[in-house]
């Protein structure tokens, strides 16, 4: 079927600019080319357009969930995209280390090449990646990294690749301590790419971790209650975090299973220390359950104190911008559609964090439809059966 134009009526415009306030509710025209091709309040659709209409909500650039897992059918762990991605309102996914060098080519050809959405990653160090996930670390000892096999595949895959993983924690690493962590660095070094660190239970601990970093690299489950890795429970580990935010090294939260408080959170925020970036760590261990969806995890963040702009904004352009992707004139005539159209409404849902924790949710973001180039694509939040939460206690998982 031929693409048709796309009109989006009656949105009102936020996260273009960083941190703003909404804009006064406008139309947006799509071409059949995927382009923008007027914006403003009142336009007439073209013969044959698709008419969404926004109902006086929101539209934003596309949600970008900086951590996810969608190397399906490759590791044991992962989802599909179309669990992650524009059903969701999510328009690009960055899989966070599912594939080392051994497996990349599969999870370009199989995954990242057919799926509607844009999906980039970051390299696991550990050359068979999430294959058997924590039932085979990636990281048992120098055998499991193969640098210059990593360099190669890095390199012919720069179109997709946008940084490297490393998963820095006990339940991973065992006795190698900070090694890995070092040698994951020093590949990103001669890549001239940012590194994506998952921290969790020491040994190594944060603060090691921190002392390898530089601005453009990414903490994720920075919000994350583990004994030994809460940055709430270190008075000299939260202003050495505190330090590294403002130097440039990113916070990104990382849902996950395993990986965040709303203690820390909420103390962090009302603390001023805000995440660069909010993403899910959506698996098959976390979609049901505490995670279900990028939708849920914002709106987590803004129940715990992160302004709405601020929550708009780590959910589109400071991604966008850790990964390489435009930032500026994203509704700019003649640049590619890439947008999500979402309301806030009220709530009572209740939700859990990673701990078990609970809370209320009074305000929840709610998904209407993804529009990604001539495609739009209706979008809404995951619903999780009765019964179908996984929930791991091992704290192995993410």
């Amino acid at each position: 079927m031929a693409p048709s134009p796309i009109l989006i009526r009656n949105v009102r415009p936020v996260g273009f600019t960083p941190n703003t306030a909404p804009q006064a509710a406008t139309d947006i025209l799509v071409g059949t080319d995927g382009l923008i091709k007027q914006v403003g309040p009142s336009l007439i659709a073209s013969p044959g357009a698709q008419v969404i209409d926004g109902g006086g909500g929101y539209v934003s650039p596309g949600w970008t969930d900086l951590h996810a897992h969608v190397w399906h059918g490759g590791t044991d762990i992962s989802i599909k995209p179309r669990h992650a991605g524009l059903e969701r309102g999510v328009t690009t996914i960055v899989d966070a280390g599912s594939a080392g060098e051994a497996t990349f080519h599969g999870f370009r050809e199989y995954i990242i090449e057919p799926a509607p959405e844009r999906i980039l990653a970051f390299l696991n160090i550990g050359s068979i990646g999430l294959v058997a996930c924590n039932r085979v670390s990636e990281l048992i000892d120098i055998r499991s990294i193969d640098i210059d096999r990593t360099l190669a595949v890095a390199e012919a895959n720069r179109d997709l690749i946008v940084g490297i993983k490393c998963r820095a924690s006990h339940v991973i690493l065992g006795s190698w301590g900070i090694t890995p962590v070092k040698v994951a660095k020093k590949v990103a070094k001669i890549l001239k790419l940012p590194m994506m660190i998952h921290v969790g239970e020491p040994p190594p601990t944060y603060d090691e971790i921190l002392e390898l970093l530089r601005p453009g690299d990414i903490i994720t489950h920075c919000f994350n209650g583990k004994a030994g890795g809460s940055i709430i429970e270190d008075e000299d580990l939260w202003d050495l975090v505190s330090k590294c935010a403002d130097q440039g090294i990113r916070l990104d939260v990382g849902h996950g299973g395993a990986s965040f408080s709303f203690k820390v959170a909420e103390v962090a925020i009302e603390r001023g220390l805000m995440p660069f970036s909010i993403s899910t760590d959506l698996h098959g261990h976390s979609l049901n359950g505490p995670v279900w969806d990028m939708a849920t995890t914002m709106s987590k963040l803004l129940s715990v104190g992160m302004p709405f702009e601020a929550v708009v904004t780590a959910s589109t352009t400071a991604p966008m911008s850790a990964v390489g992707l435009k930032t500026e004139n994203l509704l700019g005539i003649g640049t590619k559609a890439e947008l999500t159209v979402f309301d806030l409404v009220g709530s009572d849902l209740k939700v859990r964090d990673s701990q078990g924790a609970t809370a209320t949710l009074k305000e929840m973001f709610e998904p209407r439809w993804a529009v990604m180039g001539s495609n739009a694509v209706r979008a809404a939040r995951h619903m999780p059966k009765e019964g179908t939460a996984v929930v791991c206690t091992c704290g192995a998982h993410n």
